[in-house]
């Protein structure tokens, strides 16, 4: 199998790598943090907002199982790209909306994606499409935050 990455920021991490572990063909996720030149961010840097990253998942997936495009549905389906650095509660630019490619490729399905939406709602769609930068990996509590608590949402929801 070859698998393939795709990186989404969409408010709280636990909430999103929660909705994409469940999907048939995601073959790993893992929390952290990304879209800055911040070298090694710890979670409370993050929070204090000082560090341009954001709160983001890194999926590893089999394309023949799942395709990028039906991730791209999930990740519009699993936030509101319409609120400029927040997601419910949750304010501050570590939970803006976010998608960082790997490839060209995803970068044409990333944008044809927002476009279509775009068209079904006047509201303007925040969501950054930009190039994945280096994923920092969060503290070992972040992973499957809510599993290991037995929680099926974060409180923004």
């Amino acid at each position: 199998m070859k698998s393939e990455k795709a990186t989404f920021a969409a408010g709280c991490f636990w909430h999103v790598e929660e909705t994409f572990r469940k999907i048939k063909g995601v073959v790993k996720t893992q929390v952290g943090y990304t879209g800055s030149d911040f070298k090694d961010p710890s979670y409370e840097d993050v929070c204090a907002d000082s560090t341009g990253h954001a709160e983001a998942i890194e999926i590893e997936f089999d394309p023949k199982l799942v395709s990028y495009e039906q991730l791209l549905d999930v990740f519009w389906q699993s936030h509101n790209p319409y609120t400029l650095n927040r997601q419910g509660v949750d304010i501050g630019t570590q939970y803006r909306s976010a998608i960082f490619y790997h490839s060209e490729e995803q970068k044409k399905k990333a944008v044809a994606s927002k476009q279509e939406l775009q068209k079904k709602f006047s509201n303007k769609i925040v969501t950054e499409i930009k190039p994945a930068a280096k994923f920092y990996r969060a503290e070992e509590y972040h992973q499957r935050y809510l599993e290991k608590k037995g929680l099926k949402m974060c409180r923004a929801f």
